[in-house]
């Protein structure tokens, strides 16, 4: 009975200390018990009398009294460990939407549960609310909502569960922690989702599909029709213009299931922020646009992201099934702070690729960086396959490099210029080994990488 004391005797220690706390919690006999605002206040009231009294056989009166109601208290509580938890809901969300988490609490035992629930989050996951209370009967069941609304990315596990099952004076509660796993994959945002409308308005006019029937310089035979000036002469069909008396021209439309494979590079550069973005998020929301769009329009796209060794990996992937495929790869990416190899970063997007496709190079246009391991990769890359290089431009730097206020603003202006100067350089030296090149700010450079897309697909690049 030492551990009926000690809790006696903590309840007296919290009445004289004023009852700053509505549970008090004490280790007894393995499990714990928590003590209410009410205990605390009936010690109180109890050391009142003692005081008044002064004599010892009160205060053993007082605190038999007071240990007599907490243990029946704890006695008529419902048992904690015998519940059972059940969790539905959401499994996946996008980063600054909300995600809705049910908790099913059943009691199988005789007792009413009358309980207070903590549901334990990770900080980022967002949680609310975090405590809850409950009325469950005997052989009955409650069911609670917990609303996440995520800050980062990545999978947010739920802690724990702890269950607080108070007696009906509401004296004193039995305590206990219980898992209910689950985890909810918090993906990418996706802003860019809002020009896929316009992209895919201009992809049906590439494709045929469009009233104004503009045709794309694909290699995949269409249809024959008339010639008009303006045609290019090498389209004619002399075959069937010796049929018919007029001069007829074949028409084309852009390859479809044609291969395009990302790779984002997830090295030291992709943890730099421009506008308060990672460069690595505003390049996975440039990816995830081109993903959409690509698959709509009948291609095949393949991810990889890569440092120094494969982080992600979305391949053969049904074209259905593509988008979320890769943003659930891209939803637990973080930058690496290694610099990125390129030699097997190169190596690793040949073994991919497999046969001639589309390789988008998600990068930073870092001199150094670029210079010294891209650089001398690239033509390898080039050289069967095509090669386009997208990296997120800074408006900093124009902003900067406008400054002529002072001395300080010229010298910061000389040195945005510089930077300005070395990136236009790495891009030269990028076309002139035959990739395209992509820069743009963060919020802009989805849509400008859907257009090089675009753009390609209507020349018959892919």
């Amino acid at each position: 009975m030492a551990w009926a004391w000690r809790i006696a005797g903590a309840a007296v220690i919290a009445g004289a200390c004023g009852g700053r706390s509505s549970f008090l919690r004490v280790n007894a006999g393995g499990g714990q018990v928590a003590l209410t605002g009410r205990a605390v206040l009936a010690a109180l009231a109890g050391a009142l009398i003692v005081l008044a009294v002064r004599a010892g056989a009160a205060l053993l009166l007082v605190n038999g009294l007071l240990l007599a109601a907490i243990a029946a208290d704890l006695a008529l509580a419902a048992p904690v460990r015998p519940l059972r938890l059940v969790r539905s809901g959401d499994t996946r969300v996008l980063l600054g939407e909300n995600a809705s988490v049910t908790l099913a609490v059943e009691n199988p035992g005789p007792r009413p549960l009358r309980a207070q629930l903590r549901d334990a989050w990770q900080p980022s996951a967002g949680a609310h609310p975090h405590h809850h209370r409950l009325h469950v009967p005997p052989g009955g069941r409650a069911s609670l909502t917990t609303t996440l609304t995520p800050v980062r990315r990545g999978d947010k596990p739920a802690a724990g569960v702890t269950v607080r099952s108070v007696g009906p004076l509401g004296l004193a509660a039995r305590q206990a922690g219980l898992t209910a796993p689950w985890t909810v994959r918090v993906l990418p945002p996706f802003q860019s989702r809002r020009h896929l409308p316009a992209k895919l308005a201009r992809l049906r006019l590439l494709d045929g599909q469009h009233r104004a029937l503009l045709r794309g310089q694909g290699s995949e035979f269409d249809s024959l029709r008339e010639y008009v000036i303006g045609d290019d002469v090498r389209s004619i069909d002399w075959r069937a213009t010796a049929r018919r008396r007029d001069v007829m021209v074949r028409t084309w439309r852009p390859e479809r299931d044609r291969r395009i494979l990302i790779v984002l590079d997830t090295g030291r550069t992709s943890a730099g922020r421009v506008g308060g973005v990672p460069r690595l998020d505003a390049a996975m929301d440039a990816g995830l646009l081109l993903t959409a769009l690509a698959s709509r329009a009948g291609d095949r796209v393949d991810l990889i992201a890569f440092d120094r060794r494969v982080r992600a990996r979305v391949v053969g992937t049904p074209r259905p099934a593509v988008l979320p495929a890769v943003a659930d790869a891209m939803a637990g990416l973080e930058p690496e702070l290694v610099e990125t190899d390129a030699a097997a970063l190169a190596s690793a997007a040949l073994t991919t690729a497999g046969h001639r496709c589309l390789i988008v190079l998600l990068t930073d246009l870092n001199p150094a960086a670029v210079s010294d391991g891209l650089l001398p990769r690239l033509p390898l890359l080039a050289a069967r396959n095509e090669v386009l290089v997208a990296a997120v431009a800074d408006p900093a730097l124009a902003e900067l490099a406008a400054g002529r206020g002072d001395a300080a603003l010229v010298y910061e202006a000389a040195a945005a210029e510089q930077a300005v100067a070395a990136r236009q350089r790495v891009s030269a030296l990028l076309r002139r080994c035959g990739a395209r090149v992509v820069e743009a700010p963060p919020d802009q450079l989805p849509a400008a990488l859907a257009d090089a897309y675009l753009a390609l697909k209507a020349g018959g690049r892919l």
